[in-house]
């Protein structure tokens, strides 16, 4: 199938779960996980409708971004771990960032984030799943992260992103979302710009809608498995 077609299926799904869980048409947004994959792709994608891309590594962002300079209304994603010799970079050329996960690379970004260049949109990574091998704040952390954001004049604070462990099924699934949903809840009441949960992807479309997603983060299912032989 071609890229129009994978979109168009996965946007079809994701319509159906938020109708089927009783949310607002639109209200889900889709990030096409680029990753690896060739500007022809996102030059397709692109064709299709698509405007958010998601990218893991700095270099091959930013490499993309250059490249696709021409399509201004593109909205650049962050979605990897940040080291800190790479907050630089990611502070200049990125819109939105989903992996904040320490005040050291909180600080560095809104000190590094351009003059004139609107605040950096940033969610807080969570570690709901208590997995030493993610990355991501524990719960109880996030009103501290969130005040920390809230004070820094080139950071905004969109919301919050998990990666949850896999689990068995669909209801095992919410089950791990709901205190992520109930604290994205408690923020956003405080706060209007609030207004991104960053989760679901391709193996929990579903359980993360029904847990109040507002971002879904898909990549294969779009773009096709990676081909290793011409790398």
């Amino acid at each position: 199938m071609s890229i129009e077609a994978n979109l168009s299926q996965v946007t079809q799904q994701i319509t159906d779960f938020t109708r089927r869980y009783h949310r607002q048409d639109n209200s889900v947004r889709l990030l096409a996980v680029s990753k690896t994959k060739p500007l022809q792709a996102l030059e397709e994608a692109y064709q299709a409708g698509q405007r958010l891309f998601g990218e893991n590594y700095v270099q091959e962002a930013v490499e993309k971004r250059q490249a696709l300079a021409h399509l201004s209304d593109i909205e650049w994603h962050f979605i990897g771990p940040i080291q800190s010799n790479k907050s630089r970079l990611i502070a200049q050329n990125m819109d939105w960032v989903h992996t904040i996960d320490r005040e050291k690379i909180a600080l560095r970004l809104n000190e590094q984030r351009p003059e004139g260049s609107p605040p950096l949109n940033v969610c807080i990574q969570v570690n709901i799943s208590g997995e030493a091998s993610k990355s991501g704040i524990a719960l109880s952390d996030v009103p501290a992260m969130a005040s920390l954001i809230h004070s820094l004049a080139n950071l905004r604070l969109r919301g919050l992103m998990a990666i949850p462990a896999p689990q068995e099924d669909e209801q095992a699934q919410k089950e791990v979302y709901a205190p992520l949903h109930q604290i994205f809840l408690e923020l956003a009441a405080t706060d209007s710009m609030i207004d991104t949960l960053s989760i679901g992807m391709s193996g929990d479309l579903s359980a993360a809608i029904a847990s109040g997603s507002t971002l879904v983060r898909v990549g294969t299912a779009i773009f096709g498995a990676r081909d290793y032989t011409t790398a």
